[in-house]
């Protein structure tokens, strides 16, 4: 039940992140996305191909943690969420506090899980 509960939070964050490409690769200057990230109509216009850009990347950390949870392979689980991790801590200190607590600490929360249970 244990090892569930930490796949479970993998999986969670490993949604979130499509959830995040999808904003950034699709949705970062419409209505959906200015409000996700508190853009200007004119900043996300000039910064659209840099946000897809940054999606694209979530898109593979979240295809790393799948992958992880599809073979079982807690070395790609730990690896996916401590690459998380840091690119959230990374975030948050250089573009808004809300990402270490919005992709950061879901992470970290997932990998204690999966290093005690998984």
């Amino acid at each position: 039940m244990a090892k569930l509960v930490a796949h479970v939070a993998v999986f969670l964050v490993a949604i979130e992140h499509v959830y995040i490409l999808v904003l950034e690769m699709f949705l970062w200057n419409k209505p959906a996305g200015l409000r996700a990230f508190g853009q200007t109509q004119q900043m996300a216009d000039a910064t659209k191909v840099l946000a897809a850009n940054q999606g694209l990347y979530n898109g593979f950390l979240a295809a790393g943690l799948f992958w992880g949870l599809a073979t079982q392979n807690r070395t790609f689980m730990i690896f996916f969420l401590a690459c998380v991790i840091v690119a959230g801590v990374y975030g948050g200190l250089t573009a808004a506090r809300k990402i270490l607590y919005m992709q950061a600490l879901p992470a970290a929360v997932a990998l204690a899980l999966v290093l005690a249970f998984a």
